[in-house]
């Protein structure tokens, strides 16, 4: 999903109300890393991004560490991260991302959204040559020079690096980092090496060859993006779009 794209999605969010969904979600993310790979930020870097994503959308305190504690729980178990492919209006191609403890139950729900909102629900796998899996992060631009950040980040795996204005007047910027799957942990390290702000990470499909849509187009996908997001299961959405 172009970067545009992200930030039109996230000003729809806010205006819509939508934000309040988004601690449930972060809430997944937490305990899924943690159960992945233990409880102890300090030994899981997954974990360290994972809590500093959702401090980042002030998410409290409690909610983080009641989070980290469902992952040793018993229902923790049968959370687990599966992804669905399908095509929107128009041809846009989307991946959608779950977290669940009934797949039954959530290919279900996402095979009806798909097919009651102009879209096509695919094989799994059906996208994997159109989209990249890669590490991602997003910080806040520091107040040092960006050459030298972008040098000291390829020593901790950064193949490129995007300066986003996000707001109308680019009084706030921040900078993503982009790295091979495999840098998610290395990325990390350099990020807290440093002392960038972290707002997001995550391993992401970035779209090989991402694609232009009209305005008119754009209304009707986002409509089946609003409705994939809408289902509880649902973490995060991918798409080609430019």
């Amino acid at each position: 999903m172009g970067r545009a794209f992200e930030y039109r999605r996230a000003a729809k969010e806010a205006r819509w109300g939508k934000m309040s969904r988004i601690f449930p979600k972060l809430g997944r993310s937490i305990t899924i890393a943690a159960k992945e790979g233990g409880i102890d930020p300090e030994m899981n870097p997954k974990l360290r991004t994972a809590i500093a994503t959702a401090k980042a959308q002030n998410m409290p305190k409690d909610n983080i560490e009641a989070a980290i504690k469902r992952a040793a729980g018993k229902d923790s178990a049968d959370i687990k991260t599966i992804h669905y492919d399908g095509k929107g209006p128009h041809g846009a191609l989307i991946i959608v991302e779950c977290a669940t403890d009934n797949q039954t139950r959530t290919v279900a729900n996402i095979k009806a959204i798909f097919g009651k909102n102009g879209g096509e629900f695919l094989p799994n796998g059906s996208l994997n040559f159109m989209f990249s899996r890669m590490s991602v992060f997003e910080v806040k631009k520091p107040k040092m020079d960006l050459d030298d950040v972008e040098l000291e980040m390829i020593d901790y795996g950064l193949t490129k690096m995007d300066v986003n204005e996000i707001t109308e007047d680019n009084e706030e910027k921040t900078l993503t980092f982009y790295g091979e799957y495999e840098s998610f942990g290395l990325l990390n390290e350099g990020v807290e090496k440093l002392g960038l702000e972290l707002k997001h990470a995550s391993l992401k499909f970035i779209p090989n060859d991402a694609k232009e849509f009209s305005e008119e187009e754009l209304e009707d996908i986002e409509h089946l993006l609003d409705k994939l997001e809408e289902d509880d299961d649902v973490q995060e959405i991918y798409t080609n779009i430019e």
